[in-house]
């Protein structure tokens, strides 16, 4: 196979998925791990990818870009499932708890149906859903109202009056992107401000975010690195950013993308 077909089956890859390893790919296309790496590098110097620890990530997304849930809810799905469930074992039996919309969150919302007398509040109608579907029945379900994003979150001045009114212990939030210097954001204006709103009626942020949100930035701030108490994030994070998440936030926890175990924390 010539070295252009890898690489614009590497691409094809990376368009699904948001972000690759170099294990992945090897066995994909039928070559050494050696092989993928030359052509990884060769891919960044012509500006078609970024290069990270154990593989690649697509290049950043316009600041305003918004892809829809379809398209997110297929990229990073090892990375999301093993995040979720390390977070769901944050959460205490009888807490209310605030959960944004997005495909991580909703991957989420699938790891605390066992929870005992929890109060789960989102402007998620999937999130909803999920909890609907998985809860028990001790479990009480509160869903904002507000007008749709193409993430499928409910935002606006409804959704806004409701998180104003209301206190939380946790605040579990997804993320478009985080950065060192424009902190936690979303390419939608009215998102930003509901998930603001979301976050000031919450005691405790948590952020949960895959590694390949690392160094995007979307169009608006949520919230600043320092804010969240506890990040959620995978291996697949490089070391640089790691120690730089540590600078920012009280506990940073690291889970292997494969079982789910936790690799670092703080």
């Amino acid at each position: 196979m010539l070295a252009t077909q890898r690489q614009t089956m590497i691409l094809a890859e990376l368009d699904r998925t948001g972000a690759v390893r170099v294990s992945h790919l090897a066995e994909m296309l039928g070559v050494s791990d050696m092989t993928v790496r030359r052509d990884l590098k060769a891919m960044q110097q012509a500006g078609m990818l970024i290069k990270v620890h154990g593989g690649a990530r697509v290049r950043h997304e316009k600041s305003a870009a918004e892809p829809g849930f379809a398209i997110k809810s297929e990229r990073q799905q090892a990375e999301k499932e093993a995040i979720a469930r390390v977070a769901a074992q944050l959460v205490e039996p009888g807490s209310a708890i605030a959960v944004s919309a997005g495909t991580t969150t909703h991957t989420l919302a699938r790891h605390l149906g066992h929870i005992p007398e929890l109060t789960v509040i989102t402007n998620s109608a999937r999130v909803a859903e999920v909890l609907e579907q998985a809860g028990s029945d001790s479990m009480t379900i509160l869903l904002t109202g507000g007008e749709r994003t193409p993430s499928d979150a409910l935002v606006g001045p409804l959704a806004v009056a409701a998180w104003r009114s209301l206190h939380v212990d946790t605040c579990f939030l997804g993320v478009h992107g985080m950065h060192p210097e424009t902190g936690f954001t979303t390419p939608n204006l009215l998102e930003a401000e509901t998930n603001r709103a979301m976050i000031g009626a919450a005691s405790r942020l948590v952020v949960v975010a895959d590694s390949s949100k690392w160094g995007t930035v979307g169009l608006t701030t949520m919230a600043q690195l320092h804010e969240a108490n506890v990040i959620v994030t995978d291996a697949a994070i490089d070391d640089e950013a790691a120690a730089l998440l540590r600078s920012e936030i009280d506990e940073v926890i690291v889970v292997e993308a494969h079982d789910g175990t936790q690799s670092a924390a703080h």
